[in-house]
């Protein structure tokens, strides 16, 4: 089971161009891979750099035959043309898809401080080895106490799972099938741009052990890589935002997970985003 997270900046490559062919072509050339997941996806949002009006979520999906696309917007306002303006996440799978859920997450007011909204997409996938729940997000940037309540939310979400897996519902209702149950596994991978380096105490937060007891998040890079540093995943050919490149790009794996990660890379070459994209193999026996 592969899966690739990638914080795409809408398709916006380094030369200034934006490419989602292009996108998919990188992540296709790193693997074979069975789940996208993209961050900073823009649908009518023309005033981007170098971007137009187009739904990029739809035109993913479409050059990505065989996948079913779980997006969750964090921003969704008036755009042009009476359609709505749409920025956020995306999950892309050809895995079974058995449920769906899309997460706002916190965002306390900091006067003064540039931010947006942020939100999460989850979907539950069936794999080789039961079902798994999947989530990928972007976390605030320029707050760091947003970022540190988000990133709570994020585990409080995970704890909260876990105990629904311990207390599985009743019989399905033949009055109401809305009520019917999916699968509620504990086992979880969550993805995305946390826009925090490992050093950051919100890392330490976020592996911090559940109230329930269920199985924690862990960083899938040192299961595999052991003491090495992080590749970088920003500020690797561009220099905008900061001038030493670090990992803020992490795939998190729930402990129950952790015998099944064989392989964790990133693609530090390309150029295609100003982000690098990583992949995480499990073991699917």
């Amino acid at each position: 089971m592969k899966i690739i997270t990638w914080n795409i900046q809408w398709g916006l490559g380094l030369d200034g161009r934006v490419d989602l062919a292009r996108i998919v072509a990188t992540a296709r050339a790193m693997a074979d891979f069975d789940v996208l997941c993209v961050q900073e996806v823009a649908d009518n949002f023309p005033g981007l750099e170098g971007n137009d009006a187009a739904d990029q979520f739809a035109q993913l999906r479409a050059l990505l035959p065989g996948y079913e696309r779980i997006e969750a917007y964090s921003v969704d306002v008036p755009g042009v043309d009476g359609r709505r303006a749409r920025f956020g996440n995306a999950i892309y799978s050809r895995l079974p898809v058995l449920a769906a859920r899309r997460h706002a997450l916190p965002w306390p007011p900091e006067p003064g401080t540039t931010t947006m909204p942020r939100a999460a997409a989850e979907a539950t996938l069936s794999t080789p080895f039961g079902p798994v729940r999947l989530a990928t997000t972007h976390l605030e940037y320029f707050s760091d106490p947003q970022r540190h309540a988000q990133v709570r939310r994020l585990r409080a979400l995970h704890d909260e799972a876990c105990q629904r897996a311990a207390a599985p519902p009743p019989a399905p209702s033949k009055a109401n099938v809305t009520f019917d149950p999916a699968p509620q596994p504990a086992a979880a991978i969550l993805t995305g741009d946390f826009n925090f380096p490992v050093e950051d105490s919100a890392y330490e937060e976020i592996r911090r052990a559940l109230d329930s007891g269920g199985p924690a998040y862990r960083d899938a890079w040192p299961i595999v890589h052991g003491n090495r540093p992080h590749e970088p995943t920003f500020c690797v050919h561009d220099d905008r935002y900061g001038k030493h490149p670090y990992c803020c790009d992490f795939i998190f794996v729930s402990a129950d997970l952790a015998a099944r990660v064989q392989r964790v890379e990133v693609n530090g070459a390309t150029r295609d985003s100003d982000h690098q994209p990583v992949l995480l193999e499990l073991d699917g026996r």
